[in-house]
C-alpha cells in the first residue's frame, strides 16, 4: 500500500529465550511507501555495542560471520582467527550498513529478514512462529533475545 501505514503485532505469547529467562515481547512493524521497519527498540533501551560484536561472532548465538564478511574483523582475525576467521559470502558484506539502511529497517532485519526479502535464508532471529525444520529443543525458543537484538543492531550501526 502506497503512503498507508499498516501494522503487524507479532505473537504476544511469553516464551523462553534460548539461554535466559528474557520474554519475547510484542512489536510493531510499520510499512510506510513499501519501506518496512521496526522503529521502536524492542526493549526501550539502547544495545551495547561490544556485546553485539560478541553475538555476532558467536556460533551458538548470532553466527553472523557464517554468511556475512566484515572488514573490520579480518584485522582481528589474525590474533584470533577461531573468533574472527571463516567469513562466509552467502550473505552481502556488512561494512556501510548502517549507510545503507535506518536503525528500523536493520532491527527488522534482524527480528524477521523474510519481511523485507521473502526469499533469503537468513534465519529469523526473534520470530518463533511458521519455521520450518526446528530442532525440539529450540522449539518456540527465539536465536536472539530482544536484548540481544539491540546489542547487534547497535554494533551494527557503527558500521558507517
Amino acid at each position: 500500500m502506497f503512503g498507508a501505514v499498516s501494522l503487524v503485532v507479532a505473537n504476544p505469547f511469553t516464551l523462553l529465550a534460548q539461554d535466559s529467562k528474557q520474554s519475547l515481547v510484542n512489536y510493531e512493524i510499520v510499512d510506510v511507501i513499501q519501506s518496512k521497519s521496526i522503529p521502536k527498540s524492542l526493549t526501550g533501551k539502547r544495545g551495547d555495542k561490544k556485546r553485539g560484536e560478541a553475538l555476532m561472532i558467536q556460533r551458538s548465538k548470532g553466527n553472523c560471520l557464517a554468511c556475512h564478511q566484515v572488514s573490520l574483523f579480518e584485522e582481528k582475525a589474525k590474533t584470533d582467527p577461531n573468533a574472527y576467521g571463516d567469513m562466509g559470502e552467502v550473505g552481502p558484506t556488512l561494512d556501510k550498513v548502517a549507510k545503507r539502511y535506518k536503525e528500523g529497517q536493520l532491527r527488522l532485519l534482524l527480528v524477521d529478514a523474510k519481511q523485507v526479502f521473502p526469499e533469503t535464508i537468513m534465519p529469523s532471529f526473534y520470530r518463533v512462529e511458521n519455521l520450518h525444520r526446528v530442532g525440539k529443543k529450540f522449539k518456540d525458543k527465539p536465536i536472539l533475545g530482544p536484548q540481544e537484538i539491540e546489542d547487534v543492531l547497535s554494533f551494527l550501526l557503527s558500521l558507517k
